[in-house]
């Protein structure tokens, strides 16, 4: 029991700055003091620039070649993409609004690994767990967001004549893909970054959580929330429960133990990644219902993540 408490703890240590600074978001719209153009250039802020510079640091700086595990990398690719489309699959049977359908599977299946996971795996592994992590974050990054272009953009292809091409034009000129591009080869070689550069990264990338979080607070309302909660709730349910049961489960049978298996574990047990709110709403997909889908797969990774490491720890994996 003193190890739950410590692993609730720690991931409520974590979960909590987020939800506060949502929250304090929601009172500023309520107050006035934000509108909703503030949500919509402080969105397109984070979309463009400082998650780019964040992205951008966390893979340039790690060393590549120490960490490189093709297996599981192999296993978090099979794995993401077979689930993604089951969800999609799923989903389309029961949601006709293509906003919804988009906002929905993103919410479903993209895990907020560069903030969360991170802290997770480096406080349970330090810096070798830090490092492997990091990898992996170069993995999905690419992958989530060409995932969440296609969810984002194909099912309004009917209703706004979105082409082919114009779906793959926006996958290419992603920021988040772009800064993956270039700083894979800076890792690869073990280019040491000049320190101003290194320095004007990091305030760029400081500036990420802070605004992304304070947009998804200034687009939540009580009516929203209650009129998306039946997709709010599956969304979340699948994020947290369904997803990390199924995907960690998988890798434990094909033979990844350890360290290696709970890092995929987190990855697939975080809670929905705050990107997914700046790309639905730079996209034209249900904001507001992504904006849901985030509180309350935050809140509630507090508890299911905390089994989950609870249960890692008595299985002998941490």
């Amino acid at each position: 029991m003193d190890l739950y408490l410590t692993s609730l703890g720690f991931t409520a240590s974590i979960v909590t700055p987020i939800f506060f600074i949502v929250f304090l978001g929601f009172i500023l719209r309520r107050t006035g003091l934000i509108d909703a153009n503030f949500v919509s250039v402080s969105s397109k802020l984070v979309f463009t620039i400082t998650l780019p510079a964040l992205v951008f640091m966390s893979i340039a700086q790690m060393d590549f070649h120490a960490v490189f595990n093709p297996g599981q990398l192999t296993y978090v690719i099979l794995g993401t993409l077979s689930t993604f489309v089951l969800i999609w699959w799923l989903a389309a049977r029961w949601i006709t609004n293509p906003a919804d359908l988009g906002a929905f599977i993103q919410g479903a299946f993209r895990s907020n690994y560069g903030i969360i996971g991170l802290a997770v795996c480096f406080n349970l592994f330090g810096e070798s767990g830090l490092a492997q992590a990091s990898l992996l974050l170069a993995l999905v990054i690419p992958m989530y967001n060409v995932l969440a272009i296609l969810c984002l953009t194909l099912p309004m292809r009917r209703s706004q004549s979105v082409s082919l091409l114009s779906t793959l034009f926006e996958i290419a000129k992603n920021p988040l893909i772009l800064a993956v591009v270039f700083a894979l080869p800076i890792s690869y070689m073990g280019i040491q970054l000049p320190d101003v550069v290194a320095t004007t990264g990091r305030y760029f990338a400081n500036l990420t959580l802070p605004l992304a979080l304070l947009a998804i607070g200034g687009t939540l309302n009580l009516k929203s929330l209650r009129d998306s909660s039946v997709q709010a709730f599956w969304a979340t349910s699948t994020k947290l429960v369904f997803l990390p049961l199924v995907l960690t489960t998988g890798a434990w049978l094909v033979g990844f133990r350890a360290q290696e298996l709970t890092i995929m574990m987190v990855l697939f047990a975080c809670p929905t990644a705050a990107a997914s709110f700046v790309m639905a709403k730079t996209m034209g997909a249900n904001a507001e219902l992504s904006a849901n889908i985030i509180l309350t797969t935050t809140l509630g990774s507090v508890i299911t993540l905390s089994i989950a490491i609870y249960l890692a720890s008595l299985l002998g994996w941490v």
